[in-house]
């Protein structure tokens, strides 16, 4: 489905935030018969909303405003699992989200990226890359722009979550896939429901398909999957790739291309990121061999994105770092393993969604290391650790007292990691929030 197929039908634009007021001012250009935003929410009220392209529906309402639509175009909030989503199916109500309706009528000039971890450091790579060979290109999706207030541009990288994926009837020219573990899988139903709705990117006949090699779970999943050419996805990272890391050198086949240390990212996951993206690059027709020098330059240009493996320096000679979007036990892993050779103290914990932690316990099995519990979820994430030898656990009492604590037991030269394998909300207002709060504790305990 197109904006255009939306003239003179009856649409509601479910949620108000900035996804739905970019749906709703999209759509309206376009001339539906009637058009509606809904926000099922207690406090719908609360936030101001300009009426002047579409009325708001809300509280006992809401249900009904949506009913009577003939297509409801959901927000990336609304889960697969809220109560609506099956009763308007089982009236004939057609639902999709933005990010479908625009990708229908951008699809053969978009790069897409998605992925458990990784989605947003690769797809930030290929487009900082791509624009360093000469491809300017248009950079938006899951990072805070919402497709459909994107410019127009000849070429688009997108960073897609898994709400934003589930919705689809196209495939990008271009699908990347960085990882696959179970996340959000409340909102999705389960493990396998979140696998289906993240992977269905590759559904509709991609040109190129580029996945993270190493990653088994993902080799597995996508086992049938074949591009609009009939070829299988193509595998990136790992020992027989063609892109590849061996001894400190990024590889493309048997030509050597820049050194690791080109790369400012710590970790083998950022490692296997960057060999994704110089796929994309290869797969979209760009000499990666030829530009060798000119993409060296752009990698060591790289700064990566905030609150992912941040370093915070400290007089005290510990090294703070910044990992809050690390919301999962698989997350946490890449960045315990970013810094496996130094001293290290682990602060975890945030809203409990009732994730399996066994396998952070399996990774930290042979690990010597601190791990600091916080409020909601650290008891849980600690109790699941107990007895292993080598691993010390301390119960805090929130962010500030767990900055505290580490202060106490990490070694000088150490260094203290937030990387809480759960989200942030609950105690706080979202993720930037953690971070604000990380960074005055780390001022506040100060010598």
């Amino acid at each position: 489905m197109r904006l255009a197929d939306l003239r003179d039908r009856s649409v509601a634009v479910w949620g108000t935030g900035r996804e739905g007021r970019a749906a709703v001012t999209a759509i309206a250009a376009h001339a539906p018969s009637r058009l509606i935003a809904v926000n099922d929410g207690a406090g719908y009220l609360d936030d101001p909303w300009d009426g002047t392209l579409a009325p708001l529906a809300g509280g006992e309402h809401a249900f009904a405003a949506l009913a009577s639509a003939d297509v409801v175009v959901r927000s990336p909030g609304v889960p697969s699992t809220h109560p609506f989503m099956a009763e308007l199916r089982s009236r004939g109500v057609t639902v999709t989200g933005g990010s479908a309706l625009w990708m229908a009528d951008h699809a053969e000039q978009t790069v897409g990226v998605t992925g458990s971890k990784g989605k947003s450091t690769t797809s930030s790579l290929i487009s900082h890359l791509l624009a360093a060979v000469g491809k300017p290109n248009a950079y938006g999706g899951n990072i805070g722009v919402p497709l459909l207030d994107l410019p127009p541009a000849e070429l688009y990288v997108l960073e897609l979550s898994s709400y934003q994926c589930a919705d689809l009837t196209d495939s990008p020219r271009v699908a990347v896939v960085t990882s696959l573990f179970p996340e959000h899988l409340d909102a999705h139903g389960g493990e396998r429901e979140y696998y289906r709705d993240k992977l269905n990117l590759l559904q509709y006949g991609p040109e190129l398909i580029v996945v993270n090699g190493t990653d088994e779970r993902l080799r597995d999943e996508i086992r049938t999957v074949h591009d609009r050419n009939g070829f299988p996805p193509v595998p990136v990272a790992a020992e027989d790739s063609r892109f590849r890391v061996t001894d400190g050198v990024f590889f493309c086949s048997d030509e050597p291309l820049f050194e690791r240390a080109a790369l400012r990212l710590k970790g083998g996951h950022n490692e296997r990121n960057l060999c994704v993206a110089l796929a994309v690059l290869d797969g979209m027709g760009v000499d990666v061999v030829g530009l060798r020098t000119e993409l060296a330059a752009a990698v060591r240009s790289f700064e990566g994105l905030p609150h992912r493996l941040t370093e915070i320096e400290d007089p005290s000679g510990l090294t703070f770092v910044d990992d809050t979007l690390s919301t999962s036990p698989y997350a946490t892993m890449h960045a315990v393993e970013a810094y496996e050779n130094r001293a290290l103290t682990v602060l975890v914990g945030g809203t409990d969604r009732g994730l399996d932690y066994a396998p952070l316990r399996e990774f930290l099995a042979s690990r010597e290391l601190t791990v600091i519990g916080m409020p909601d979820s650290g008891p849980r994430i600690l109790a699941e650790l107990a007895g292993l030898p080598k691993v010390t656990t301390i119960t805090s009492e929130d962010l500030a007292d767990a900055v505290r604590l580490a202060r106490e037991v990490t070694p000088a030269g150490g260094v203290v990691l937030l990387s809480p394998a759960a989200p942030s909300y609950g105690r706080f207002r979202n993720f930037e929030h953690r971070s604000e709060a990380f960074i005055e504790a780390i001022h506040a305990t100060e010598k």
